[in-house]
């Protein structure tokens, strides 16, 4: 079995990475990380998405790929010039709203338990703000991060960020998750319980 033949990616695609190459942007989540986005998130019918980290739209557009026309996905970003990508190839969707700021920010600004799936691919969300993030989910919502193996591109002091991010979800006992040595390093924890004891 080949896991990367017939990724069938979504066609918008093609054109974001175009954008994002020119931008000098090298974060973007990889081809078999947005294939798995796009199965997970069609296992969620008319549900609610959070992406915390837009970048330039990749992942976006993998998200939306799997998602149905009663779904609605909330993505925010800091960086102006990468979610100008995003909105200008997928801001046409009514699926989508693009929010420009600090994720943190945007975290502050959400009620608790609404979402069946949350995407976290930025520092809020993943190394800072964990708690407030789970917090959001609703129980039987997926909580996804990538990126959880060493990267070439990442901060100084990731890996000891990973391990302390690892150790957190694998203490939580409302969660349920598979950590996965694939792709950039997957992590998916299903919420088994309620908000309240997260």
């Amino acid at each position: 079995m080949d896991d990367q033949n017939s990724l069938k990616p979504p066609e918008v695609l093609q054109h974001i990475k175009v954008d994002t190459a020119a931008l000098g942007f090298q974060m973007a989540s990889e081809p078999l990380t947005g294939a798995l986005l796009r199965t997970l998130a069609a296992t969620k019918p008319a549900g609610r998405f959070l992406e915390l980290g837009t970048g330039t739209g990749v992942s976006t557009a993998w998200l939306l790929d799997g998602m149905d026309e009663a779904s609605h996905l909330i993505s925010v970003e800091n960086d102006a010039d990468c979610i100008a990508v995003a909105k200008q190839y997928l801001g046409n969707d009514h699926r989508v709203s693009f929010h420009t700021e600090d994720a943190a920010v945007l975290l502050a600004t959400l009620p608790k338990q609404q979402f069946d799936f949350i995407f976290a691919d930025t520092w809020a969300g993943k190394y800072t703000h964990l708690e407030d993030t789970l917090q959001l989910l609703k129980p039987g919502g997926l909580y996804v991060i990538d990126d959880m193996l060493p990267q070439s591109s990442g901060p100084e002091g990731h890996a000891a960020k990973v391990l302390k991010l690892i150790a957190a979800l694998e203490n939580n006992a409302a969660l349920v998750l598979t950590k996965m040595k694939w792709s950039s390093g997957i992590i998916i924890a299903a919420c088994v319980e309620s908000h309240s004891k997260l």
